[in-house]
């Protein structure tokens, strides 16, 4: 019961947070380029890319460490 009052309070928190860092009225911000990708030619679209990277290779991890959570409490089969 308590691990269960902790998840939900962590996921709370988690979730204020996330507000508080974007923003609560951000709804101006959706709409708008954050990251100028540049012109063509002139190199200027390094750090969307580099962006894009990270948050490709953020939701990978996320996504295995994820999985490995999920197979930890899985039942281990006996042989």
């Amino acid at each position: 019961m308590l691990r269960r009052i902790r998840s939900v309070a962590g996921a709370a928190l988690v979730a204020l947070a996330a507000l508080l860092v974007l923003g609560i009225p951000a709804a101006p911000a959706g709409a708008q380029q954050l990251v100028d990708a540049g012109k063509e030619g002139d190199g200027s679209g390094g750090l969307a890319f580099v962006i894009m990277v990270v948050v490709i290779v953020c939701i990978a991890g996320s996504l295995f460490y994820l999985d490995h959570v999920r197979r930890n409490r899985l039942p281990e089969e006996e042989d």
